[in-house]
């Protein structure tokens, strides 16, 4: 009984210490998402998607084979629904990952591929709470079959070729701006001087 008294106590404890340190660097900083997190949150968040992660989804192992076609249909379906915040590279540097708060994580970087299967799995599927991530799953078979595919994918962002990250900037989505830009790029090139009928193109996205 003393020894529950005492987790309990310590847990109150910690909790108090953990809110009155948000309190005083919300003060401080603002609410801006321009702001670095602090490493109180950084350490908050990480133990928050350790907890929101059931512990027999993250012992899942990956049960879809990393064919050729699997791997392909993953960076397809990175480049259409995932580049925009994470990068082709999955570096997160980009105008929208900057923005976030916190902002888009290095998915190349250890502390993403350290992560589970199954860990990666539910971040796809549930998405992450307070976060820009959002669930990515249908809650069908066919859907986590491409969330378990998109996960072998994932564990290629470190050794990305440049020829791969090339036909990805085919498949990123293009804004009808970037669209008239890239046409009459191409038509300069073509020397065509004849002004262009083409019509700005719908991005077919990729089931998910």
């Amino acid at each position: 009984m003393r020894t529950l008294f005492r987790a309990v106590l310590l847990l109150v404890v910690g909790g108090t210490i953990a809110g009155g340190l948000a309190a005083f660097t919300i003060v401080r900083r603002g609410l801006s998402t321009r702001a670095e997190p602090s490493a109180v949150e950084a350490t908050l968040a990480r133990t928050m998607r350790h907890l929101a992660t059931p512990m027999a989804v993250r012992s899942q192992e990956n049960p879809v084979e990393p064919t050729a076609a699997v791997l392909e249909e993953g960076l397809m379906h990175f480049a259409d629904h995932c580049a925009n915040c994470h990068g082709n590279d999955g570096r997160g540097d980009t105008e929208i990952g900057r923005g976030m708060y916190p902002p888009a994580p290095d998915m190349a970087g250890a502390v993403t591929q350290d992560l589970s299967d199954g860990a990666l799995f539910s971040i796809i599927e549930n998405g992450i709470r307070l976060t820009g991530m959002p669930a990515w799953g249908t809650g069908t078979s066919e859907g986590a079959r491409a969330s378990w595919g998109l996960v072998h994918f994932l564990r290629q962002l470190p050794t990305l070729t440049p020829e791969e990250i090339a036909r990805m900037e085919d498949v990123n989505p293009r804004s009808p701006a970037q669209f008239r830009e890239e046409e009459e790029q191409r038509r300069f090139l073509a020397g065509d001087d004849e002004p262009s009928t083409t019509t700005t193109p719908t991005v077919a996205g990729h089931s998910h």
